[in-house]
């Protein structure tokens, strides 16, 4: 028993201190930039010595990809997205209606954690052509996300009659994308609910039924 509790407390210690790294990495990209920050002065935000950085995460790129794959998760769990319980919740839905407000319902919550980061990852990417390589797939998860929810829609009642998953899918990943989300969010001033009800509002009109 006292090994199991000193292995548990082990690895507190070492989520906390992961944790508290990303966190340092965030508030000093986000402010600083990417480049302009290095790694010492994120040891020194976290309060850990500039070895336990790249004994945890290796050197500074995957620094950046662990913090924007954790900000899209919003958790340090390596759980895709369509395993998510919000996702799988949405999925589950009774109706189209119910399915359409969940998913976009889940997704503005992603949108909104990652519009502090994304105009960094872009500058960062911009400057170094080794961070794009950090995300082959590039846009590909996201559109999968999209189409394994218009799926789900036609099949439930009150779908649109007539239109295909393909479709569905694009018009989800358009309207629920980032750079929508930014220019009202951020360009026009719009409170975040406010836009997550416009959203499933427009969604609601193109894909369920009158």
């Amino acid at each position: 028993m006292a090994d199991v509790k000193r292995v548990t407390k082990q690895s507190q210690r070492a989520a906390d201190t992961r944790r508290r790294i990303l966190d340092a990495a965030h508030d000093l990209f986000v402010a600083n930039g990417y480049g302009a920050t290095n790694l010492q002065e994120v040891a020194d935000r976290a309060g850990v010595a500039i070895q336990t950085i790249y004994f945890v995460f290796g050197n500074k790129r995957k620094l950046l990809k662990e913090l924007v794959d954790v900000t899209i998760a919003g958790d340090d769990e390596p759980i895709p997205t369509m395993n998510r319980p919000w996702f799988r919740e949405a999925i589950a839905s009774e109706t189209a209606d119910a399915l359409l407000r969940a998913h976009v319902r889940g997704t503005s919550e992603v949108l909104h954690r990652i519009a502090a980061i994304t105009d960094m990852v872009a500058t960062a990417a911009a400057s170094d052509a080794e961070i794009a390589q950090l995300w082959p797939d590039g846009d590909q998860p996201r559109l999968q996300v999209h189409m394994a929810a218009a799926e789900a829609l036609l099949a439930k009642p009150g779908a649109r009659a007539g239109i295909t998953a393909e479709t569905v899918a694009d018009i989800l990943f358009a309207l629920l994308s980032p750079g929508l989300y930014l220019l009202f969010v951020r360009e026009r001033g719009w409170p975040s609910q406010r836009w997550e009800q416009w959203t499933y509002d427009t969604l609601r009109a193109q894909l369920c039924a009158p």
